[in-house]
């Protein structure tokens, strides 16, 4: 909506924003440079690109320098501005043992970049040198054609919402067999679309529930489904993934003993 683009830019306020030419109506009016992707000449000329790494201690670069910024739905009220680091990146994705990218995977990138499950599917590939195969939002939409395309891409490593997970869950049943990992978050898994994968012929390799708000870096932790009881009600949401704290306290800030309720607390090197 155009009331939250201009939040947005109003509240990072960027250097610039940069456009396609057809989506500049779309934009809000706000004192922002704009360059218009599709006017301006991209190739480096002749000794335009340097031929080394930067001197990151000349320059004063750091893990703890930011990354990005991205907002939250704004459910609760207005969308808040979420600053993520470098560290963040690379600890969600570089030898974290959840789901360990090798340079013979291919991950597919199919979700919005203005939501945080793109980190780990662009990240995870590239800072792993896999491939990253991108999905089109019209594929999305085509639970057979996003079969296909998944089959014949080669497709290794897999996030999907759960809303997508259970409406495709069928129509997958072969790209699925095909995958080392299939991710599953955003909301609450449904246990009985879980145990249909899991007693299929055509499960992936690694079952995978992620759970994390925005502002832990796409996943705080995760839980690998083996198996499930005949009465499972829900999946857990698992142990903190590496470089991650996970503490349930009460209202006074004190760790609850086992089996009481607590509010969860996130600490670590993706907050």
């Amino acid at each position: 909506p155009p009331e939250r683009l201009r939040y947005m830019l109003e509240d990072s306020a960027p250097v610039a924003v940069l456009v396609q030419a057809a989506l500049q109506e779309c934009l809000p009016v706000v004192n922002v440079p704009r360059v218009v992707l599709d006017s301006v000449d991209l190739s480096p000329g002749p000794g335009d690109l340097p031929c080394g790494n930067p001197d990151i201690d000349a320059l004063g670069l750091t893990s703890r320098m930011p990354a990005y910024v991205m907002y939250t739905s704004g459910s609760s009220g207005r969308p808040k501005g979420v600053l993520i680091e470098h560290r963040s990146v690379l600890s969600l994705v570089i030898n974290n043992p959840y789901a360990l990218i090798a340079t013979d995977d291919c991950v597919a990138h199919g979700a919005n970049t203005a939501f945080d499950a793109s980190t780990w599917e662009i990240w995870s590939a590239l800072l792993n040198g896999a491939k990253l195969l991108v999905v089109s939002q019209a594929t999305l939409l085509n639970a057979a054609r996003l079969n296909h395309v998944l089959i014949e891409g080669g497709v290794t490593a897999l996030w999907l919402t759960a809303g997508l997970f259970n409406e495709y869950v069928d129509v997958l049943a072969v790209a699925f067999s095909k995958l080392r990992y299939l991710l599953v978050g955003g909301d609450v898994l449904d246990p009985v679309n879980v145990a249909k994968v899991l007693s299929s012929a055509h499960r992936p390799r690694h079952l995978i529930n992620g759970y994390g708000p925005t502002e832990t870096t796409t996943f705080a932790s995760t839980y690998e489904v083996h198996a499930l009881s005949n009465n499972s009600r829900s999946i857990p949401i698992g142990r903190p993934i590496g470089n991650t704290r996970i503490y349930l306290l009460d209202a006074q800030g004190q760790p609850v003993p086992v089996g009481v309720s607590g509010e969860i607390h996130i600490g670590g090197a993706g907050v």
